[in-house]
């Protein structure tokens, strides 16, 4: 082929690609426009309300569109709690002998200064009648004192110091018999007893564990809430329980304390309710799944499909009497089907979540049914 006619064929391509670009590209009329080249008017700018011609100068976009709809964060906190009891206490003895009786079982109940083992007692039995017998001498010295000095044979001081030993001997009495009613172990508290971990006849101190009591009157559940909840909090609040054993079993309980810091490692708050466990079907280190209901804050809520991202920030494409408007967003929570954002979207807006590419603002707008919106600003 001769050269003339390659350069014929080159240019009646280049002609025919500008033409098709002129025709079908979405913005190809202003651009060359404002390259000085041509009239920003276009066939797509001149299509009616039918979808081929407008009356505008922007050719009208075909997309997709959905509502707006509201949705409602940091209403409801979930959180794993672990129970305790009441009050737990482990009962050791004041001092050191043999165990000579153990007066209880293990799950059984027992009340508040119930006696519950005896330690031998013997060497304080004798000391409480030395103590006595002391007391009993000092106070029949004091009598003779007071018979000598009615008739001034002894002296005021003598008197005195006869008295003086009866205080001692009284004291000393009084010291015996405490000793030797706390060779008794009582239980400090009412409650369920846990398994025994000693028997009658064991030698014990006072750091020996004899039994260990809990009070499951009421259950003490801890859990911790993230920090964005610790203003929400507030002692009395009411709280619901599943214990993760028996999920078809629930208990409603109330904040009863609440920690002054949040810690730093975790972030968390850490939170104390309590149950009533009137039938005792509750034990100290059951777990729970505790749940807390929040008035909470109520956003616009959109498809993902929808958030777009420009030089300025996010941003989304709003359809308000069948044009096009960019209004910027504010991120603040990603779900698996919606994003909440922060902006002026009432309910029902109608937003572009396909064909976003060809949308620029104050654009005609033909949704995929083959009808241009005319949804106003107010949805």
């Amino acid at each position: 082929m001769s050269a003339w006619k390659q350069t014929f064929l080159a240019i009646a391509i280049l002609a025919a690609a500008a033409i098709i670009g002129y025709m079908f590209v979405p913005g190809a009329a202003s651009v060359l426009a404002r390259l000085g080249i041509g009239s920003a008017e276009t066939p797509a700018a001149a299509s009616d309300s039918s979808g081929r011609w407008g009356d505008g100068d922007a050719p009208i976009a075909s997309v997709i569109t959905a509502p707006v709809s509201t949705a409602t964060i940091n209403d409801r906190l979930n959180a794993i709690g672990t129970g305790r009891a009441r009050a737990t206490v482990s009962v050791m003895p004041y001092g050191s002998g043999r165990l000579e009786e153990l007066l209880l079982q293990s799950g059984a109940r027992v009340q508040k200064g119930e006696i519950i083992a005896r330690l031998d007692s013997a060497t304080e039995e004798i000391a409480v009648d030395r103590a006595r017998a002391a007391r009993d001498d000092a106070a029949a010295k004091v009598e003779r004192m007071r018979q000598l000095r009615s008739s001034n044979a002894a002296t005021q001081v003598q008197l005195t110091d006869a008295e003086l030993g009866l205080r001692n001997a009284d004291l000393g009495l009084h010291d015996a018999e405490v000793a030797l009613e706390r060779r008794s172990v009582t239980s400090p508290i009412s409650g369920i007893v846990g398994i025994l971990p000693i028997e009658a006849g064991n030698y014990v101190t006072s750091q020996t564990s004899i039994a260990t009591i809990d009070d499951r009157s009421a259950i003490l559940v801890d859990f911790h809430v993230p920090e964005r909840f610790a203003a929400m909090i507030e002692i009395g609040a009411a709280i619901t329980a599943t214990p993760l054993a028996n999920p078809n079993q629930e208990y409603v309980g109330t904040v009863s304390a609440i920690d002054n810091r949040i810690d730093e490692k975790s972030r968390t708050l850490w939170v104390q309710a309590t149950i009533a466990n009137p039938a005792d079907f509750l034990r100290a280190g059951m777990s729970f799944q505790i749940v807390m209901k929040f008035p909470g804050q109520s956003y616009p809520a959109v498809s993902p499909l929808a958030v777009q991202w420009g030089s300025d920030g996010a941003f989304i494409w709003l359809v308000e009497d069948g044009k096009a408007k960019r209004v910027g967003v504010r991120i603040v929570q990603r779900n698996t089907e919606s994003v909440l954002v922060d902006a002026p979207l009432p309910p029902g807006s109608i937003i572009v979540t396909e064909g976003v590419q060809s949308l620029r603002e104050g654009g005609g707008v033909r949704i995929a049914d083959g009808s241009v919106a005319t949804i106003d600003a107010d949805g």
